[in-house]
Order: C-alpha cells, then sequence, then structure tokens
C-alpha cells in the first residue's frame, strides 16, 4: 500500500524540520511512501527547508513541494488531493509531532478494510517552563478545550471527526475536496460529508499524534477566537457538522450579557446564581486537571485560564453570529 503523508504550512520555519525529522523516522518502508509537501507562499524560510527536504531525502519513492497560493488551510489540502500520488493520503498538521510507528499503525487499520481512520490526539509543549505547563494543563483538561472522543478515548469507535486523518484514494473521489470558504472548520464539514457518502470514520488508540500548545497565552486565545468565529459562520455552510457543544462558550458569553441586564434593573439573584455554579465548577475542573501532576502555585491560575478560554470563543461565535447574515457563502455543488 502506497501512503502519500502529506503536510500543508504557511510560516513554520520553527516547527517544520522537527516534523519533517518525525517522517523520516517512519518504520514503514520508506519505498511505498510520499511525501507532500504544500508552501502557502510563505515569508519565511519554510519553502527553503521543504526543498531541502526534498533534495536530501531520495530514499521516499517521490516528494513533492507544492505551492499553495490561496494560503488557507483548506485550500492547502486541496492541492495535496489533487497532486498525491499514493493509494492513500494521511493528514498532518505542521503544528505537530508524530511517533516513529504513525504511518504504519494507520496502514494497519485500513488493511483490516477501514476506509477512513486516525487516533489520540494529546497536547505537548515545545519546552518545559512553568507558564507553558500550565497552558498545556488547561489545553488537556476538557473543561478547557473539548470533549472530543479524538482526545483521549482508549476503545477503537467510529467518530464524526479526526484531528489527523488516513484516507482511502476513494474517499475524496466519492466525498468531494474541502470547502475552500471555510476556515478552522473545514474538517468538520469535509467528515461530514465523508459520512454521508457512506464511509464510517475509525478512531484506534493505537494510532497516536500530537498537537502542539500555543506557547503564549495571547496565541491561545487568538486561536479560540477563530474556533469559536469558524463554528458560527459554518451554520451558514453545514449546521449538521456542528452539535450542542461548540456553541457552549456562545451560551456562557449569553448568559453574562442576559444577567448584567437583568441585575442592572433589580434582579442581581440571576447573576449571582449563574457566577456561583460557574466558578464552582471552574474550581472543581482545575483541581481534577492537576490531579496526578505536581503541584505549582501558579495552578492556582487555571480557573482564570478556563475563563478567558470559555470568553475569547464565545466572544467569536458571538463576532461570527453578527457576520452571518452578511456573509456570501456559496453552497459547494
Amino acid at each position: 500500500m502506497k501512503v502519500s503523508v502529506c503536510v500543508v504550512a504557511y510560516n513554520e520555519e520553527k516547527n517544520l524540520p522537527a516534523l519533517l525529522e518525525c517522517i523520516k523516522k517512519q518504520t514503514y518502508s520508506h519505498q511505498k511512501m510520499e511525501v507532500v509537501l504544500i508552501d502557502g507562499i510563505s515569508n519565511d524560510s519554510t519553502k527553503k527547508i521543504m526543498l531541502q527536504f526534498k533534495e536530501e531525502n531520495k530514499e521516499f519513492y517521490q516528494v513533492q513541494v507544492l505551492d499553495n497560493p490561496k494560503r488557507k488551510q483548506a485550500c492547502g489540502w486541496n492541492v495535496a488531493i489533487k497532486n498525491y500520488t499514493g493509494d492513500v493520503i494521511i493528514r498532518v498538521d505542521a503544528h505537530a509531532s508524530i511517533p516513529e510507528n504513525f504511518v504504519e499503525e494507520n496502514v494497519k487499520v485500513l488493511q483490516t478494510g477501514e476506509y477512513v481512520c486516525g487516533g489520540k490526539r494529546p497536547n505537548i509543549i515545545d519546552e518545559s517552563t512553568p507558564w507553558k505547563e500550565n497552558l498545556l494543563l488547561a489545553e488537556q483538561s476538557m473543561f478547557g478545550s473539548s470533549i472530543a472522543s479524538y482526545r483521549r478515548s482508549e476503545k477503537k469507535t467510529y467518530v464524526n471527526s479526526l484531528f489527523h486523518g488516513a484516507y482511502r484514494r476513494e474517499v475524496f473521489e466519492k466525498a468531494g475536496l474541502f470547502d475552500e470558504q471555510l476556515g478552522r472548520t473545514e474538517d468538520n464539514e469535509i467528515h461530514y460529508r465523508i459520512r454521508q457518502a457512506g464511509y464510517k470514520i475509525c478512531y484506534s488508540p493505537n494510532i497516536v499524534s500530537y498537537q502542539h500548545t500555543r506557547s503564549t497565552l495571547k496565541s491561545m486565545l487568538k486561536q479560540k477566537y477563530g474556533n469559536g468565529y469558524w463554528v458560527a459562520l459554518t451554520l451558514k455552510a453545514c449546521p449538521k457538522c456542528l452539535s450542542c457543544y461548540h456553541f457552549v462558550p456562545l451560551a456562557f458569553v449569553g448568559a453574562i450579557i442576559a444577567t448584567s441586564i437583568l441585575a442592572a434593573v433589580g434582579y442581581p439573584i440571576w447573576g449571582y446564581m449563574m457566577w456561583g455554579a460557574y466558578w464552582t465548577v471552574s474550581v472543581i475542573m482545575a483541581i481534577l486537571s492537576v490531579r496526578g501532576h505536581k503541584k505549582k502555585v501558579q495552578q492556582l491560575l487555571l480557573p482564570i485560564l478556563f475563563f478567558l478560554l470559555h470568553i475569547s470563543y464565545g466572544i467569536g461565535s458571538l463576532m461570527g453570529l453578527l457576520k452571518l447574515p452578511f456573509w456570501k457563502y456559496k453552497k459547494q455543488v
């Protein structure tokens, strides 16, 4: 089985070398591996690193370096899908790391008859500092991020979406390409269409890949804001690919606004009840997050981190909803 490992990157000169090293160390036969590297017209040395990898690694049956002039992630993946030559395409994000058996474990699952598969997605940090460890705890927590089963489940099952997916060639031939009008939610939308096309998405705990947590609070909040913003806009494109859980932060922001108005007109009790419940749950989840970890003083800030992440995501969704009536989305044929 020939496998095409594809990476889409834009200005990733800091992260890309380590990921390419992970690809070089794969235990799956390199003679059956193609590497497809897509550069979003970076203004750093990303493409230079890609071209150097191509020049220095002739053991793969092919290395392609292609351009993504539209720069968006979805557009980059479509460039990869249109150009890869393997029987299977595996998506690997530039902000990720993969263990040596990553490709091999995906192939094992596909050889059992599955058409789409993937696995766990733990978060890691690029260096161990007290503050980055705290950000990692917030991101790893179910309260700070997501209840998605692909993040932590230890059971083989079928899921609605995956972080890094491996797809047989016929899947995209039948389901179509990524929707290039979407940002952040392109995975949810394409996986919905894949399921609608009759394919199951197999989750295997034996497949593991790692996502690098944003290294600063500012970049993490920016990421959450963008996630919330695109979740709201996706209501026009594909509401069925979203779940109610995507809108919990928006509901929280709405509750803040509503209880503030009620307090202003003489009914503060609802605000007391909401904030009391929220901070109680936040403290409990913070305690659960540090269970099994060495206790450090900065962990006392976890409830505040949770709050900032929820607010950023919720405000992003609110801004997306406000733009929704004016967003000129064209339904894919």
